[in-house]
């Protein structure tokens, strides 16, 4: 059973066995030791596996949310495709009456998803709940609905964790990056307090950041967020600033750095979380071109293979339904996830690095070889430094496993493998935690008199 204790093995307890050092990023926030905080991102560890929504009224014109929107960041002056007259008139006709937040929850949960966090504000300004600091919002849409309180609602009565996106940036706020941007942060953190006291409890808070200067007063927003929500996971982007393209850093207020379509790599010191679209882009498009099945299960097995999640997107249409599409390739996930689910959820990345192969995951005495590249009958990975005592394939079929000095082989017939995911399930004669992280270098081929 997973529990607090066993969080703490992806960072304390492995980083201790392998006699490696906790960077000074890692350091918990004053106030809290680093037992607390693995007890409090707990949770997110097991979980693995989230559901990204990007939505709003851009969902009307089916181009990128924010980003579209014309003259909205200096930096893209040519990226926007909807006149700011346009765009910022969009939530007169938003009136999406197929919505049903119950229905967007269960798509995530049985997709195998542990999580949810939606854009409950981005850089367009606009605020999918009812405020009463900025009137930019639900309520002066022709659906009125609440759509975070509808949705906090659904997540919680079937038992998922909650999270809010939340842009610091305001592109269609007049103030914002003036010399009247004092005034724009009260709004903001205004904002900030309502999302944080009236929808219960919320478990993370999504800072994005548009790559300039990060003023917004950090400091004490971190402290705000913290006061409305103690317990609260929190992303690394509120302090991303102008040359901070590759999203790692990590202050000592933040929990977890942010790879944005694209896997991160291995990193069992600091959590993290690779963030990407099921589509081409994060708000809805018709006729967007969506991953397969196969794709995602990949994304995922390297994501928990390197130690970190995967927050996949789903942009929901204008009407509010997920496109039908990308709910059948979630359908296909989740089936995988039934199958497979022992090998993501609560586990630690390692010991093999991820490779061409895929990648492994561990927990306790076990192993988990997720085999998405087979280079003929047999995968040759670098020796393990314990003994393998047990074997399986998770979907059922022979395994046969061989150990030398230099080299373990595990062959699977093609018949047994999976189009996706061959997982491999290796038991060992001690603690997966204690191995050090191993490269997955080209294994040569068998020699003769290579003694096992």
């Amino acid at each position: 059973m997973w529990n607090t204790r066993t969080a703490a093995w992806c960072t304390l307890a492995t980083l201790t066995m392998i006699q490696t050092s906790v960077p000074a990023a890692e350091t918990a926030p004053s106030g809290e030791t680093r037992e607390q905080r693995d007890a409090r991102m707990a949770w997110w560890r097991e979980a693995r596996f989230g559901m990204f929504i990007h939505w709003g009224p851009v969902s009307l014109k089916g181009t990128e949310i924010s980003w579209s929107r014309a003259n909205s960041n200096p930096k893209c002056p040519n990226k926007g495709k909807v006149p700011v007259e346009v765009y910022d008139n969009l939530y007169k006709d938003f009136n999406p009456t197929k919505f049903d937040a119950a229905e967007w929850v269960g798509i995530a949960k049985d997709a195998g998803m542990k999580y949810v966090v939606l854009t409950a504000k981005h850089c367009d300004g606009f605020l999918l709940w009812h405020s009463q600091a900025n009137d930019y919002s639900m309520a002066a849409t022709p659906f009125k609905r609440d759509i975070c309180a509808e949705l906090a609602k659904a997540v919680r009565k079937q038992d998922l964790r909650l999270g809010w996106y939340f842009s610091p940036m305001d592109w269609r706020d007049p103030d914002f990056r003036t010399e009247r941007n004092a005034a724009f942060l009260g709004r903001m953190q205004a904002e900030i307090r309502e999302l944080l006291s009236n929808y219960g409890r919320i478990d993370l808070m999504w800072f994005d950041h548009d790559g300039r200067e990060a003023l917004y007063d950090q400091p004490h927003v971190y402290a705000l967020v913290k006061k409305l929500q103690p317990e609260i996971v929190i992303n690394n982007r509120l302090d991303l600033s102008t040359g901070d393209d590759n999203r790692k850093m990590l202050s000592p207020c933040a929990d977890y750095y942010t790879p944005e379509q694209k896997l991160g790599g291995y990193d069992d010191q600091r959590p993290w979380e690779t963030c990407m679209t099921l589509g081409r882009q994060w708000a809805w498009k018709p006729n967007d071109t969506i991953k397969s099945v196969s794709e995602v299960v990949a994304i995922l097995a390297k994501c928990v293979g390197g130690n970190g999640n995967l927050l996949l997107n789903v942009g929901p249409m204008p009407d509010g339904r997920i496109e039908p599409r990308q709910v059948e390739v979630l359908k296909g996930v989740g089936e995988w996830m039934k199958r497979n689910g022992e090998s993501i959820y609560g586990t630690c990345g390692g010991p093999f690095k991820p490779g061409d192969f895929g990648s492994s995951t561990r927990r306790g005495d076990t192993i988990y070889l997720h085999v998405l590249k087979w280079s003929g009958d047999t995968l040759a990975l670098p020796a393990l430094p314990k003994k393998v005592v047990g074997s399986a394939l998770l979907t059922g079929g022979e395994v046969k496993v061989e150990q030398t000095a230099t080299a373990l082989r595990v062959t699977v017939a093609p018949q047994a493998r999976q189009e996706s995911d061959t997982v491999v399930r290796l038991r060992i004669d001690g603690s997966a935690m204690e191995i050090a992280p191993i490269g997955t270098e080209v294994v040569k081929p068998k020699e003769k008199g290579d003694r096992k």
